[in-house]
């Protein structure tokens, strides 16, 4: 409120008529919270979507700006989360608590990540509250359906808005999200919460602060975007709660990028306050690699610390031999003549490459991972081809999931083995017998 004029911010479509009493409340905004929400698509006040059926509503509400934490209740990372995507598992690890931003253009497979990862989380009994701003009716409907089909709807709340809300209710959107993973935090859960995505919620932000003339930043953003997202973001982390007790929200806001463009005003933003960023590449997306994510471009400054001295050593290992493949591959478009070391380690790097691609919406446990790297790592069998490898990659898979004595057997291994060395002496002993 100015002298001269009020700020309103409408969560309706309807317009204020003349003469309408409008009062103080001396409160903040609010949003329904409680456990009747897990499973159902809800707007940003809470209210269920017209497809949801079965809802029962909740009666408890909480401010949707919530006092951030102090260092006094934060602990710690040391927890690693597992998003069952073998790229990011190995070379990109997250933890829980982390914020790590999803960055890259549009249609480069952002959004298939992050629905591999809350499928995961959720089957491990993790709640995922998933934030989608501005999305057409369509795409969260599809969003759903798939979280339905492969059982996990009953761990996931979907936060959802849509282009024709009203500008309020759309930037309420990741507000409202955080509220309700710091719920469900408090009752002692884990949670990770998914902003998809933050660039869209500026824009609409830069709506809001222009229809209120107030004075305009770089590319016409009001000058607090900084601050706006990065109070929304710190409330994510590791806490201590009464009790003793623990939990965690893990946040993975995304932003799109202009053809690879990683700095824009926005994305820079949202950079600088994360613990890292995941880059998905449209060049790596043209060449048929999913996901594509450029591991060299990305970073994580949290995750690696809760790796253990194994995921540790593989990680160091297979990002230092990725480089060295990237540098033997531009030999072969000169067509020069290779030695037999150089093709060795082009067929490695083939192999290698198969088992970070992943089609969607598999996932794939850790352990497994591991396993698998240390087969191929073991073993490259230069006799077989890219489509040979998936095969037998996928075979393995098949029976670590039907199987549950070779399940068993793989955990046993991986769990036993402190280090490379030791992982790949066990293989090289005791594969024949596995397989």
């Amino acid at each position: 409120m100015t002298e001269d004029f009020a700020e309103v911010l409408l969560f309706s479509t309807e317009p204020v008529k003349a003469g309408t009493k409008v009062a103080r409340t001396n409160q903040m905004v609010s949003v329904l919270v409680g456990e009747e929400q897990l499973g159902f698509i809800i707007d940003p006040l809470g209210v269920p979507l017209s497809f949801s059926t079965g809802y029962k509503k909740a009666t408890l509400r909480r401010s949707v700006d919530e006092k951030t934490p102090g260092l006094e209740n934060r602990l710690p990372i040391t927890r690693p989360l597992e998003t069952g995507v073998t790229v990011v598992d190995l070379l990109v690890p997250l933890a829980m608590g982390q914020r790590e931003l999803i960055i890259g253009d549009r249609k480069t497979g952002k959004s298939a990540f992050l629905q591999q990862t809350a499928l995961s989380v959720a089957s491990k009994g993790h709640v995922c509250i998933y934030a989608a701003v501005a999305k057409k009716r369509n795409t969260i409907k599809r969003l759903e359906d798939f979280f339905v089909e492969t059982g996990v709807m009953k761990n996931i709340i979907i936060v959802a808005s849509t282009p024709q809300d009203p500008t309020g209710l759309i930037f309420l959107t990741p507000f409202s999200a955080m509220t309700l993973a710091e719920y469900y935090r408090d009752q002692g859960r884990d949670v990770v919460i998914i902003l998809d995505d933050l660039t869209a919620h500026a824009k609409f932000y830069r709506e809001i602060s222009l229809l209120a003339r107030r004075f305009p930043g770089r590319d016409s953003y009001p000058v607090d975007i900084f601050h706006l997202h990065a109070r929304l973001l710190e409330r994510a982390g590791s806490f201590a709660l009464s009790g003793g007790k623990a939990a965690s929200i893990t946040a993975l806001p995304t932003a799109e990028t202009n053809m690879g463009d990683l700095s824009g005003y926005i994305q820079t933003n949202l950079m600088s306050m994360t613990d890292g960023h995941i880059f998905f590449d449209a060049d790596i997306f043209s060449r048929g690699r999913r996901p594509a994510v450029n591991t060299f471009l990305s970073v994580t400054r949290v995750g690696r610390q809760t790796q253990t001295p194994l995921l540790r050593q593989i990680s160091r290992e297979l990002t230092s031999f990725l480089a060295n493949f990237e540098k033997m591959q531009s030999y072969t478009h000169f067509g020069a003549e290779l030695s037999a070391t150089v093709k060795q380690s082009l067929q490695k790097g083939e192999k290698m490459t198969t088992l970070l691609d992943q089609t969607f919406p598999q996932t794939i446990p850790l352990s497994l991972q591991i396993f698998l790297f240390g087969l191929l790592w073991q073993s490259p069998r230069v006799d077989q081809n890219t489509a040979q490898t998936r095969e037998y990659i996928n075979k393995i898979i098949s029976a670590y999931n039907q199987n549950a004595d070779f399940k068993g057997k793989v955990e046993k291994l991986v769990s036993l083995s402190d280090s490379l060395e030791t992982l790949l002496e066990k293989i090289r002993t005791q594969a024949t017998q596995l397989l």
